[in-house]
């Protein structure tokens, strides 16, 4: 049986840039998020904790309709489901920096860097804001 995570967060852009972070155990960039707490936290409340947490602000829904991300991992040994859930947004507030996150930085949509998380593309390209 293989382990299932559910994650969300905003994709938030501004400008022709993308805000993205890195966190966690990788290297990789990535939109904040992160997973629920529980059955009792909503996708979208978990998006609007973890950016908080993450960059400091709150953030304005730009679209209802969220993108879904789903792949097959293996993580220490194990197999794991991951599903995310990414609602584009733009920010309320000034950001800064979470405690947990390593960088934060806006990246211009025609130069992306080369060590984006696998979602990235995907999600950017589901709304529209890659030429």
């Amino acid at each position: 049986m293989n382990k299932i995570i559910i994650a969300s967060g905003p994709v938030i852009v501004d400008a022709g840039k993308v805000l993205l972070d890195q966190h966690g155990d990788d290297s990789f960039w990535k939109f904040c998020g992160g997973m629920s707490k529980g059955l009792s936290e909503d996708l979208l409340s978990v998006a609007r904790r973890k950016a908080e947490e993450e960059i400091g602000v709150e953030f304005e829904l730009l679209s209802d309709e969220p993108f879904l991300f789903y792949s097959l991992q293996e993580i220490a040994g194990e197999r794991v489901e991951v599903i995310l859930v990414h609602w584009l947004a733009k920010t309320k507030g000034e950001i800064k920096k979470g405690q947990n996150v390593r960088e934060l930085a806006w990246h211009d949509l025609k130069n992306l860097p080369d060590d984006l998380a696998p979602n990235i593309i995907p999600a950017l390209s589901h709304f529209h804001l890659l030429g």
